[in-house]
This record gives C-alpha cells, structure tokens and sequence, in this order.
C-alpha cells in the first residue's frame, strides 16, 4: 500500500456561520415550529445551496417576489435585507411576516434614513444587483442613493452638492478594497460624511484577517461558500492579493480540483459567513482520504457575537391580527 504524501491543513478561525446568518436560519425553523410547513422565504434566506435545501426539506419554500407568495402563509425576509415597499406591501395584503435581516444591515439602513432626513445626498459603496445593496438603496426614495464600486466609478460621480454628502457601504466588501474607493471619496469630497463605526461587519473583517494571516504559510486556499455569496468570493480575492497562487471557491468537497492541488504541502481552508462548519469538516475529510493530514489553526479572533431572534418568534402566543410583524 503505497504510502499517503503529507500535507497540512490551515484551518481559519474564525470562519463559516457569522452571528446574522445564524440568526437568520433560526427565525426559519422557528417560524416552521410555530406556525408549520409551508413558511415562506422571500429571497434565499442567506446564500449557501446546502442551507436552502436542508430549509426547503423542512418545509420552507424560496420565492424571488413577494407576489409569489399566498396571503395565508407566514413570509420570512431574507438576512440580506429588502426595499421599505416590500414590508409595506405585505402589511397592505395584511400578511404575517417576519423580518430576517441581519442586524448590522439594519444598521446601514438606519444610516442611510438618518443622512437623508438631514439633506446629504448619499453615495453607497456595494455591488450592483446585490440583494443588499437593493435593500439598503431601496430604504430611501429613488436616485437618493448614488451606488459606486470602484474608484473609477467615484471619478465619475456627479452629486447635486459636494459640500452635503455621507457615504455607507455594503457589510460583506472587501476591507482594502473599500479603503481605496473611501479614500478616493474624501480626497475628491473632503466634507463627506462616513459611518460611526465601519458598515463592513465584524464577521467579514475577521475573516479576511484570517485568510490574510494564512496566507504566507500556505501553496493555496480553498473558500468553501456559494457563488452569490458577496462575502465568500471577497475571501478568494482577499487570498490571491495576499499572495495564493492558488484561491479557489468550493461549494462542496465534490468540486475540488484535486490535480489543480497536485505538490501542495499545505493548504489552507475557511468558509464565507453562510457557509456551515459540516462542510467544512466534508472538506477535511476529502483531504485525509487522500494525504496523511496534520492540521493547524490559525486564529486571529474569537467571535462571541449573538443576535436575538424576533420576541414574536420567542413568545408562545400566536400573533394577534393579520398583518402583523413577527
């Protein structure tokens, strides 16, 4: 029997399911115990296959639009957040739903509204198309809200006063990157106005942190997540510009290309925030069937952030009346 090559796994800590992701899958299955299948979910309730299909098991169904759902049924939001018309639509059907978004997208919101009851137009750093980005953009009335991706997009920014102006940013970007196009705002709008406290979340920020840590120690880095995860493909590019040559996005351990890994010593191995740990571990193992594996962890913080689920969903009772919000 020939003998297995050696290889080392650097496990990033922390990594997979942050705070809000959590929440968000919890709000589903209590919505399924206290009201039965089926609940629906507006958007997929965060972005991993394996999550969306182990809930739609249990009863959930994912629909795109708010129209697709049937007024009988409770509705869940997704932890990415959505537009103001979307609740009140709801309401206006008199339909219970419950409100998913993560907390700290919450806080974006809150943001935005209060840089627009105080007149500054409001530039918004994110990805176009983003379920995040058309929740947070969508807070305020139409052309509120100028969306910039890049530093070039900032050098083509035209703003109805340069001297009334705030900027807020998508939670999941990438932390250098968003430094620059910050940058390029101030040095071009140096009265801009920017958040108390960096709109990237924690949990973004550590897991970047982690993979940057990795990075001088390994011959390349697997980012288990899904490929609409905004916060999953900031970790490859995160792993390429931190020199890995090779930084790569699996869903699976059925999608690793094992001859692209081929004279790797040590690889290294974390996963987007919507990312479960089982996959992780799915991953580890794929890699001790082949190598005679050691493991090490690289820590650079410990995550100790919970987020409470709505009272509606903690309480016994059944919600009073139609249209409530969980």
């Amino acid at each position: 029997m020939t003998a297995k090559p050696p290889l080392t796994l650097y496990l990033a800590a922390p990594r997979g399911f942050c705070a809000g992701v959590d929440r968000a899958i919890k709000i589903v299955e209590m919505a399924l115990e206290k009201w039965g299948a089926p609940v629906y979910v507006r958007h997929e309730i965060v972005h991993n296959r394996y999550v969306v299909d182990d809930l739609r098991a249990k009863g959930a169904v994912f629909v795109e639009e708010l129209d697709e759902c049937p007024g009988d049924r409770p509705v869940i939001f997704s932890a990415h957040g959505v537009p103001k018309a979307v609740p009140a639509e709801a309401a206006r059907r008199e339909m219970v739903y419950v409100d998913a978004t993560c907390p700290l997208v919450s806080k974006v919101h809150v943001e935005a509204e209060r840089h627009h009851e105080a007149g500054r137009q409001i530039v918004m750093i994110g990805h176009a198309g983003h379920p995040e980005t058309i929740g947070t953009m969508g807070q305020l009335p139409e052309g509120a809200v100028l969306l910039v991706e890049t530093e070039a997009d900032v050098d083509r920014l035209q703003v109805r006063d340069p001297d009334s102006l705030a900027f807020i940013t998508q939670t999941t970007l990438s932390v250098d990157d968003t430094a620059g196009i910050v940058a390029r705002l101030k040095a071009r709008y140096p009265a801009i106005e920017g958040p108390h406290k960096e709109d990237i979340c924690y949990a973004t920020t550590n897991r970047q942190a982690a993979v940057k840590a990795m990075a001088p120690h390994i011959d390349a880095l697997l980012v288990i997540g899904a490929p609409n995860s905004s916060n999953s493909r900031r970790l490859v590019e995160v792993g390429r510009a931190a020199g890995c040559g090779y930084s790569q996005l699996v869903q699976r351990a059925a999608d690793i290309d094992w001859r692209a890994l081929d004279g790797a010593r040590a690889v290294g191995v974390t996963a987007g925030a919507s990312a479960p740990e089982l996959l992780v571990e799915e991953v580890c193992d794929a890699f001790a069937a082949r190598y005679d594996v050691t493991r090490e962890t690289v820590e650079t913080a410990v995550e100790q952030v919970e987020f409470k689920v709505p009272r509606a969903l903690r309480d016994a009772a059944r919600p009073q009346g139609a249209g409530a919000r969980a």
